[in-house]
């Protein structure tokens, strides 16, 4: 093996120099709309994903770096399904910061070192190098909060984020720091060979994933650790919203995995039963809590920390008993949820900055009321994206939370089956609010008389995002096959 194998990271070498590139280049750019700029940072996630989805479809590990970095097809997909995400995000945001003089070009450069930052997550084999990756994806993320300056409900939901993330850092890197000094080493193949020994002190053990559990659980936003969320979500620019739910959620996915499945797999025992008990505690606060809300983003909050909720429960079956043969159906079950959750939410938000216009915010869900009689394509394609959500038939979200149910059976344990049963229920009481959307959209008057003019560009991705939630709901399984194949080859090597 290559000690170093430059190779396995010229992506993000690329990325990173044209991130560069496109901060000097915006100096000279004086079009309101950015357009050299945009084509420029559009290309560049562009390039990278796909290159990124050939060296998937070749489907070789390689390790590089000194063993820093694995660039296995697990992180090949993910990297490719984040440049998606990504470029999507940039495309609907675009006309909207337009129109608020927000479109600088500090926005296309955090938004390259986002997806640095998740690149960097989604390879990484070694604590240090997680660590890098979730400051870098962080720190960009809360200049992205504040990128309203002047604006303090905007400024105030940043320092909320910065301060809350900063602690939760100090849970990961204090959990990861007693696993250091348990197994003595930083790399997460000797962490999982020392922890299989069993021959180390079980109770520093359990206490470094008891922090390290702490840490995940802030970045994917499951309760008790999803104070952060409503206020962030509804006090940054919609545009930034849509980046916080997107690629950083599969970001969080893929650390989760490395940490705790590729490193940590031998304590199984103990981070499920806590996945079990923050899973069903974010969908019950998520969900209740979000029949309250009247601001469609605080809504859509909530609704994340209850979608995150199936997310782990999906990450709790992999293990049962001590035999892994239901890892990879778990595993893959769970990828597949966040695949579907990030491909409706781009469509949600998206249609969010579609609604608004420049001095007003279609942030409330009142603003919503009759938009079938004004625009029946726009407020179609919202129920779609609603119903998806809630887990809807034949839309992909409908065989998401299917994949995870029966992962959950599958196990033919008493305990599982009843969290199943849990989960079908509170679905349900979830899908109150989803509705009620639905029937403000049809069945209610409207309180806005103006007509919507947007590019014809946004419209068809809103079209296309829409036709992709049903088109992947209706024919599941090529998406399904793709995340069960990273995930049965990350687990091989």
């Amino acid at each position: 093996m290559n000690a170093m194998n430059w190779t396995a990271i010229y992506p993000e070498i690329l990325l990173l120099v044209m991130a560069c590139v496109i901060t000097l280049v915006d100096l000279w750019v004086r079009d309101p709309m950015r357009r050299p700029t945009f084509w420029l940072t559009q290309a560049t996630l562009l390039v990278v994903g796909v290159w990124h989805l050939v060296s998937f479809d070749r489907g070789v590990t390689v390790y590089a770096m000194h063993g820093l970095v694995v660039a296995d097809p697990l992180g090949h997909l993910l990297a490719f399904f984040s440049a998606v995400a990504l470029i999507v995000s940039v495309a609907y945001a675009q006309p909207y910061l337009a129109s608020r003089d927000m479109l600088k070009g500090e926005y296309f450069t955090l938004t390259l070192f986002v997806y640095l930052g998740v690149l960097v997550m989604v390879s990484a084999n070694n604590f240090l190098v997680v660590y890098l990756g979730l400051e870098l994806m962080s720190l960009s993320l809360y200049a992205l909060t504040a990128l309203r300056r002047d604006h303090g409900v905007s400024t105030e939901a940043a320092m909320k984020y910065f301060v809350l993330g900063a602690l939760a850092s100090g849970f990961l890197l204090y959990g990861l720091s007693m696993m250091y000094g348990a197994t003595g080493s930083l790399d997460l193949g000797e962490v999982f060979k020392a922890i299989g020994t069993g021959r180390l002190n079980k109770e520093v053990l359990t206490f470094g994933v008891v922090f390290v559990v702490a840490g995940l659980a802030f970045k994917l936003g499951v309760v008790p650790f999803h104070m952060w969320v409503p206020d962030v979500y509804q006090g940054a620019p919609t545009a930034v919203t849509l980046l916080i739910g997107s690629a950083p959620k599969l970001a969080a996915f893929a650390i989760t995995i490395r940490l705790l499945v590729d490193g940590m797999s031998g304590l199984a025992v103990d981070w499920q039963q806590m996945f079990i008990v923050l899973s069903v505690a974010s969908m019950v606060v998520g969900n209740l809590a979000a029949i309250a809300q009247s601001n469609l983003k605080r809504m859509l909050a909530y609704s994340t920390i209850a979608q995150m909720g199936w997310v782990l429960l999906g990450m709790s079956a992999g293990v049962i008993g001590g035999n892994t043969f239901s890892a990879g159906n778990a595993y893959s079950s769970a990828m597949f949820y966040v695949v579907a959750y990030v491909l409706t939410t781009l469509g949600t938000f998206g249609l969010i900055l579609y609604l608004s216009s420049q001095g007003f915010e279609s942030e409330e869900i009142a603003d919503l009321s009759g938009l079938a009689q004004r625009r029946p394509w726009v407020a179609g394609v919202m129920t779609a994206f609603m119903f998806s959500l809630a887990g809807v038939p034949p839309l992909v979200g409908f065989y998401a939370k299917l994949a995870v149910l029966q992962a959950l059976i599958s196990t033919n344990q008493a305990a599982y089956v009843w969290l199943a049963v849990i989960a079908v229920l509170l679905s349900l009481v979830g899908a109150y609010y989803y509705l009620r959307l639905v029937k403000v959209m049809y069945f209610d008057a409207p309180t806005r008389d103006e007509g919507l003019s947007r590019g014809r560009g946004v419209s068809a991705l809103l079209a296309v995002n829409g036709a992709a939630v049903l088109l992947f709901g209706l024919l599941p399984g090529g998406l399904m096959d793709l995340c069960r194949d990273a995930i049965v080859k990350a687990l091989a090597s």
